[in-house]
């Protein structure tokens, strides 16, 4: 499974709800790196500000940001490529980028799946029509 590293400027804290006003961007992306972690996905956060030595030991974060600054941040490398920069990936760029399939939509415990017919079906599916036409 491909290694997912991302780097992102320097923040107080990377749950998005730590200063003034709320980064709806960083809750989604905390919410969906955690969710990945969950599969045994191979993907983890670096912060400039409390994790510089990542930064450092990372041949390509170390040369994105001596030619693009921290103003380009966040980087996601996969593997070591940069796949993104000044952005963070969504959910489903991050289960692409782990080779995972997207996620089917979940039915909830007890809820009943409901078949859509239309007018001209039957509930076993049949259109109604015969040999002798259609009803």
């Amino acid at each position: 499974m491909p290694a997912i590293r991302v780097f992102e400027p320097a923040l107080c804290c990377n749950t998005g709800v730590c200063g003034p006003e709320l980064d709806q961007s960083l809750v989604d992306f905390t919410a969906d790196l955690t969710h990945l972690q969950t599969q045994g996905v191979d993907i983890a956060r670096h912060n400039l500000a409390n994790d510089p030595m990542a930064f450092a030991s990372d041949e390509s974060a170390r040369a994105f940001l001596q030619v693009a600054g921290s103003d380009g941040l966040p980087l996601t490398l996969v593997d070591g490529v940069t796949v993104m920069t000044g952005t963070y990936p969504s959910r489903a760029q991050l289960l692409r980028f782990a080779g995972i399939a997207d996620e089917q939509p979940v039915t909830p415990a007890g809820a009943v799946g409901l078949v859509m017919l239309d007018a001209s079906t039957d509930a076993a599916g049949e259109c109604g029509c015969g040999p002798e036409g259609c009803s």
